[in-house]
C-alpha cells in the first residue's frame, strides 16, 4: 500500500486525515504551534519507509496516520465551544495548567509529534557538527556522554512518555516527561526550549523492538537530524 492509498482508507475511519492525501511531502513547520483550531496535523516530511531500518515502514505507518491523527482528532473535539477554540496550540501548551486534562494530553500529543518528526530524517544520524556540537560537548563533556545521559533519561522514563533535550539560558539540559507532556508547559518539572525529542510510548517502537526500549533508543542515533536541532538551537 503507497501513502496515498493508505491515507485513503484512513480516511473513511474516525481519525480526519484525508485532506492529506493529495498533500505532498513537504518539510514540517511552525505552523502547527501557531495555528489555531481547527488543528491539522502537517504532512510528513519523508515516507513512511524512508527511516528504515531504524524505525519501520508499519510502526510509521501507525504512529503517524493512527496515534498521530487521533491526538488532532481529539484536540479539535476538546477545545470546540471552549476559550482555547481561540488560542494557538503553543499558547495552550505553555499555560497547559488552565487547561482540561483532554486539551492537556491531546494538545501535548500533537505538539511533541510534530516535532518528532521534524527532528529525525532518513540519512542523517551521525555526530552533529558546529553550535550544536560544541553546545554539547561543552555541557556534557562529549557526544558519548551526552547520548549516554540522553539515553538514560529514555529508558528510565517509567511507561509512556518522552525524553529531551532543552535549551535554556544558555544551556543545555537533559530530561524526561510523563504521558504527552514536554518542557515548554508550566507543569513540566523539565522546562525550557526542546531542540531534540524522543517519544518512549510502546507505540513509537513495539513492533519493530518489542520490549527492548535500549534497541530503540540506540538506532534512533541513526535517524536525528542534527541540521533541525542546529535550527533549533539557534532559534532557542
Amino acid at each position: 500500500m503507497n501513502r496515498k492509498e493508505f491515507l485513503r482508507t484512513m480516511a473513511g475511519g474516525t481519525l480526519g486525515v484525508a485532506a492529506l492525501a493529495d498533500v505532498a511531502f513537504a518539510g514540517l513547520s511552525n505552523v502547527s504551534s501557531l495555528e489555531t483550531a481547527p488543528f491539522k496535523q502537517a504532512p510528513l516530511p519523508y515516507d513512511f519507509a524512508a527511516l528504515e531500518p531504524s524505525i519501520d515502514k508499519m510502526t510509521m505507518e501507525i504512529h503517524y496516520g493512527k496515534h498521530h491523527a487521533a491526538y488532532v482528532k481529539n484536540l479539535n473535539d476538546a477545545v470546540k465551544g471552549t476559550e482555547f477554540e481561540k488560542k494557538s496550540l503553543e499558547e495552550i501548551i505553555k499555560s497547559i495548567s488552565k487547561a482540561p486534562t483532554a486539551i492537556r494530553n491531546n494538545g501535548g500529543g500533537h505538539w511533541n509529534h510534530t516535532f518528532f518528526w521534524e527532528v529525525m530524517g532518513p540519512k542523517k544520524g551521525g555526530a552533529p557538527k558546529g553550535a550544536v556540537a560544541d553546545a554539547i560537548n561543552g555541557q556534557f563533556g562529549s557526544f558519548d556522554k551526552f547520548k549516554e545521559e540522553f539515553g538514560k533519561a529514555a529508558t528510565t522514563r517509567f511507561g509512556s512518555g518522552w525524553a529531551w533535550l532543552v535549551a535554556k539560558g544558555g544551556k543545555l539540559a537533559v530530561g524526561s516527561t510523563p504521558n504527552q507532556d514536554n518542557p515548554l508547559m508550566d507543569v513540566s518539572d523539565v522546562k525550557g526550549t526542546p531542540i531534540l525529542g524522543l517519544d518512549v510510548w510502546e507505540h513509537a517502537y513495539y513492533l519493530h523492538y518489542q520490549n527492548k526500549r535500549p534497541d530503540y533508543i540506540k538506532a534512533f542515533w541513526d535517524v536525528v537530524n542534527w541540521d533541525v536541532v542546529a535550527e533549533k538551537l539557534k532559534k532557542a
